[in-house]
């Protein structure tokens, strides 16, 4: 697997509100070039570039200024890393959508150097096998991993009740009749559950709930996926993982309160070392162009 589909594979999705369109995004922008997903949840759209294309867009969306591609992507994750993080905090760029057949065009507004900056994300439909690389089965993975979960808390629970029987048997009372629980029956608890609690618990709304509440879990499950996947390649086994192992996630990930979007880790594009090792280290730089003085008829 390439380095810009693993490291894409394993971000975190971050929603994002543009105008009237709600939109599920993950990025991932080295110094070779990017990778972007963007869902609507009724779509998947993808953009995979190197540093030819970067190149040859930035020549024609922004004629003004001229630099190395890693310059570009530099500000690129600049200003994408932000709004990932947190859709309020986007370094007064401005970002919009458009639909254009069957692709999504995510426009970026902002200021390079002192000139307009602007750059057009092409995405077009995500193929099948990427679908199902980062949603179906992740969301597979996670679901088997929540059903461990429940079932491992189901057990804990039946071994509390077997405890407080036994304090029980032994004359222990509790000082507080409000403490006072019902031992656990499993089979009424879900019961109870498909009719009180699942339709909150399975509204995805905008999709919002799913980035806010499961990306700890969702990065676990597919750095598992990719760690199989590397396995299989390293040995020539040439069958594929047909399922996401619960015991093979992270747990301490799955022991954690989830986090908001807004700590998943950002990969930002490594700084341009300076060709002497001396000098302090530096950013690509950018020169503007000069502007030709337009010559009359008569000059």
């Amino acid at each position: 697997m390439e380095e810009l589909e693993q490291g894409l594979l394993v971000q975190p999705w971050a929603w994002l509100q543009l105008a009237k369109n709600s939109l599920l995004a993950k990025a991932y922008i080295t110094k070779e070039g990017y990778a972007l997903m963007v869902s609507d949840l009724h779509q998947v759209w993808h953009e995979q570039v190197d540093t030819s294309v970067i190149s040859q867009r930035a020549k024609e969306l922004n004629k003004r200024l001229t630099a190395p591609p890693e310059a570009f992507l530099c500000h690129l994750d600049d200003l994408l890393c932000p709004l990932l993080k947190d859709a309020a905090h986007s370094n007064d760029a401005t970002f919009s959508c458009d639909h254009v057949a069957e692709a999504l065009i995510l426009r970026v507004r902002s200021e390079l150097s002192g000139l307009p900056f602007c750059w057009n994300f092409h995405c077009i439909r995500a193929s099948p096998s990427l679908v199902s690389q980062h949603l179906i089965r992740p969301l597979m993975g996670m679901s088997l991993a929540l059903q461990c979960q429940v079932r491992e808390l189901a057990t804990l629970l039946r071994m509390k009740d077997i405890e407080i029987r036994d304090y029980q048997e032994s004359g222990a009372t509790l000082s507080r009749d409000r403490l006072k629980t019902e031992p656990f029956e499993e089979n009424s608890f879900l019961e109870q559950f498909m009719v009180e609690k699942l339709p909150e618990a399975c509204s995805i709304g905008s999709g919002r709930p799913f980035v806010m509440n499961l990306q700890n879990l969702y990065v676990a499950v597919t750095k598992q996926e990719a760690q199989v996947e590397q396995k299989h390649q390293g040995t020539g086994d040439p069958q594929m993982s047909s399922s996401t192992s619960p015991q093979g996630t992270d747990s301490h990930l799955l022991n954690q309160p989830e986090e908001p979007v807004s700590s998943a880790p950002c990969h930002s594009v490594p700084k341009m070392e300076p060709t002497s090792n001396s000098g302090p280290m530096l950013r690509p730089q950018l020169s503007k162009v000069k502007r030709k003085k337009p010559r009359g008829l008569f000059s």
